[in-house]
């Protein structure tokens, strides 16, 4: 069983920077592709970011593209998102999920198992 734990979420203002973690324990990371999704009051939870088994692969939605970067460090069973220049629609809780498979996914089934979640605010 894989266990995930978000870390880093917190408040900055529109224009700022966060960076979030994801530690895992149990299973073998370096056969899990990671990814981030994030869920805002009232609406769906929705892909952020996915990264491959080796790191080798990243891939970002449209909304995020060229302010935030995913990065694995598989010795510390570890994925970093980090996050610039956040806007108020950046508000959500966002979760780490990790799934067995070859490449990434942007779909919520495409991952098994899924961290609690962190909360992330960027007010105007």
């Amino acid at each position: 069983q894989v266990q995930l734990v978000e870390s880093g979420g917190g408040l900055v203002q529109t224009g700022g920077s966060l960076v979030l973690s994801c530690t895992t324990s149990g299973g073998t990371f370096g056969s899990l592709a990671m990814g981030w999704f994030r869920q805002a009051p009232g609406k769906e939870r929705e892909f952020v970011a996915a990264i491959s088994r080796g790191g080798g692969f990243t891939d970002f939605a449209n909304s995020v593209k060229g302010r935030f970067t995913l990065s694995r460090d598989n010795t510390k069973k570890l994925v970093t998102l980090q996050m610039n220049n956040l806007k108020p629609e950046d508000t959500a809780d966002y979760y780490c999920a990790a799934g067995v498979r070859f490449g990434t996914s942007s779909s919520r089934s495409g991952y098994d198992y899924w961290g609690q979640g962190t909360q992330v605010t960027v007010s105007p």
